[in-house]
């Protein structure tokens, strides 16, 4: 099969694509045949050197496709089902993945729409269980209008919460129609929140990583209701949660959100496509950051 791997680190030109032996199910997993795979920043971010070190690597956490193997003990899909999924192998970007975890596309769905879905909606999921977001309380998001931003939002308000999301200006009608209030992020945060919300919040959710936490502490009544997903050297330093998935995944986020979509309660973020083959330009475009909504690279 084809896959996208680097043998070296460094920048995007480092990515090719490679002839590799296909993968195959093991007990608890299914394969797919990819017809979309998400690129997230932890894709340049291995391709940089600042995770695993080994060589040579593949990529993808993350992809939506038609199972074509089934795994020992897997009773709940069939051959020829179109999902979506983890791949925790990080081989998702490639003609062939194995998932570990995976739900049914719902049916007004395409790949396309879904194969970035996973890793947003379970990180969104894990914080706000992490933090019991529940009904009548009040949460605050810094960073709300990124792809885990604007999924946490939509999810709080699913829940019963007030949301309140720290955004740039350009965002904050965007923020509205997910059902929060915006605030501009930046010098001067907690008078602009606190107009809002004058006691303060109940409960904070950090996804931005902008050195905010001393202020998310302030707001939300100390360091035990607040946690992050981005900024782990000041979850060190100022006693706050860092929420990661190796410490146990929200993974019902999968089989939940497939009814939330079709209900019209769940609005998928936009997605921009690039062939496999123009993985390089997928990296280039997405370390700029310059894309709101989430990146494809379209396999099958």
């Amino acid at each position: 099969m084809k896959a996208a791997r680097f043998s070296r680190f460094g920048g995007p030109e480092v990515l090719e694509l490679v002839d590799l032996p296909d993968p195959h199910a093991g007990a608890g997993q299914i394969r797919i045949a990819v017809h979309a795979a998400g690129v997230n920043a932890s894709d340049w971010k291995k391709r940089q050197g600042l995770m695993d070190q080994e060589l040579p690597q593949t990529l993808g956490y993350e992809a939506a496709g038609v199972v074509d193997e089934i795994g020992e003990g897997v009773t709940d899909v069939n051959l020829g089902d179109r999902v979506f999924g983890f791949c925790t192998g990080g081989a998702a970007q490639a003609e062939l993945a194995v998932l570990s975890y995976f739900a049914p596309i719902p049916l007004s769905r395409s790949f396309v729409d879904v194969a970035a879905l996973p890793a947003a909606v379970e990180t969104a999921t894990r914080a706000l269980d992490q933090l019991g977001v529940h009904d009548g309380g009040t949460l605050l998001v810094n960073g709300a209008s990124g792809s885990v931003g604007s999924a946490a939002v939509q999810l709080a308000v699913i829940r019963g919460a007030r949301v309140i999301g720290t955004a740039s200006p350009s965002n904050h009608e965007y923020l509205r129609s997910l059902g929060a209030e915006p605030v501009t992020y930046g010098e001067g945060l907690s008078g602009r929140v606190r107009e809002l919300a004058p006691d303060g919040v109940d409960l904070a959710l950090d996804v931005a990583g902008t050195g905010v936490l001393p202020v998310l502490i302030e707001l939300a009544g100390g360091a035990e209701h607040v946690i992050t997903i981005a900024d782990f050297e000041g979850a060190q330093e100022s006693g706050v949660r860092f929420s990661r998935g190796d410490s146990g995944r929200a993974i019902h986020a999968l089989a939940e959100i497939g009814a939330l979509i079709e209900s019209g309660r769940f609005v998928l973020p936009s997605t921009r496509a690039f062939p496999l083959d123009e993985i390089v330009e997928a990296h280039r475009v997405g370390e700029k950051g310059s894309v709101r909504g989430k990146l494809v690279l379209e396999v099958g």
